[in-house]
């Protein structure tokens, strides 16, 4: 059992305690005997104790920085929202084939915005402007945000704002299992509380410092029955020995663990592992034993976005996934949607 984190270190920008949230989380880690420090900006900071890149590389994951997000524009967000919403950025997990490594780079530290309420206006801004249209909202596409929401329940009160919403929905995706506190949130059907799952042998070699696949299925059980509309990410869907037992089993352990009340409006979100020249390289770097398979012989580049190419599956392996994937849901979980594969 993973237990819920507790930073090491804990850093505060000034301007943080001129908001409730900001003073409310140094008082209770001053409480709990934690160190504080100043730091001018989230976006500085220096110093970590360690003697070379492993150790700063392993205190960062565990130091969490109290500041202000300072830009409110939105990116539009992956396929499954119009819009990502920055409540926090970074995590505690361990997972080696993460794309955060790449993206937050020498920043690999938690940050925790403080300004909520500045960021609920401009989320209102972007949903007054598609309205009367939905406009979905992405609350994890630079974080983990249940993993810190113990301490701060930034994303309780964002549950709760947008329950309030005629327009807007809130959507997030988790590989912790401490959901107990959002349990009572008054969501009003509006969030769509999505867990990210693999199969065993993934998690056991990739996933570290995570939750174990039955105590995120336990707890997705729990957010079912606290009427939440449910989801799950399959990713990255990685080819292994045995992976397709592997992947059955899971799906089996997933049906069989899950209220039936669950299976009625359920979405399956599908993504096959990828990876880019600079991830392997940080990768490498900050998982050096890793079993992850980055061999770019093995795999078919793709262009990407902004012309950054990636590699992926090829064409027949990528098929062979698509339809075994999908044969296991529709037997287990026909009434399901699939939203989408990529």
């Amino acid at each position: 059992m993973v237990k819920p984190f507790v930073p090491q270190l804990v850093y505060v920008e000034p301007k943080a305690l001129d908001y409730p949230l900001g003073q409310e989380l140094v008082t209770k880690f001053e409480n709990m005997g934690i160190e504080i420090r100043q730091t001018t900006s989230h976006n500085q900071i220096r110093n970590l104790p360690g003697d070379n890149h492993f150790q700063k590389y392993r205190v960062a994951k565990s130091t969490l920085v109290v500041g202000l997000r300072k830009t409110l524009k939105f990116d539009t967000s992956k396929p499954s929202a119009e819009y990502a919403i920055p409540f926090a950025t970074g995590c505690m997990g361990h997972c080696h084939y993460c794309y955060l490594q790449t993206t937050m780079g020498s920043k690999p530290y938690i940050r925790t915005y403080v300004n909520t309420e500045e960021i609920f206006e401009a989320a209102e801004a972007y949903m007054e402007e598609r309205a009367p249209e939905i406009t979905r909202f992405e609350a994890s596409c630079t974080s983990d945000i249940v993993g810190i929401d113990h301490l701060t329940h930034t994303l309780k009160r964002a549950i709760e704002f947008f329950g309030k919403t005629e327009h807007g929905q809130l959507r997030f995706v988790t590989k912790f299992a401490h959901v107990d506190h959002l349990l009572d949130a008054e969501h009003n059907g509006r969030t769509r509380f999505r867990f990210s799952i693999n199969d065993d042998y993934i998690i056991k070699y990739f996933e570290p410092g995570t939750s174990r696949l039955h105590e995120r299925i336990e707890a997705a059980a729990k957010v079912a029955n606290a009427g939440y509309p449910l989801g799950f990410i399959v990713a990255p869907i990685y080819l292994h020995e045995g992976w397709k037992t592997g992947y059955y089993e899971m799906f089996e352990k997933l049906e069989a663990m899950l209220p039936e009340k669950a299976k009625k409006d359920l979405t399956f979100e599908m993504i096959q592992h990828r990876f880019t020249k600079p991830a392997k390289r940080v990768i490498e770097k900050n998982y050096p034993m890793t079993k992850l398979e980055l061999d770019e012989s093995k795999r078919k580049w793709k262009w990407g976005r902004y012309g950054i190419g990636k590699y992926v599956y090829k064409d027949e392996e990528q098929a062979d996934i698509k339809t075994t994937l999908h044969g296991y849901i529709q037997e287990l979980f026909p009434a399901a949607k699939v939203e989408y594969f990529t």
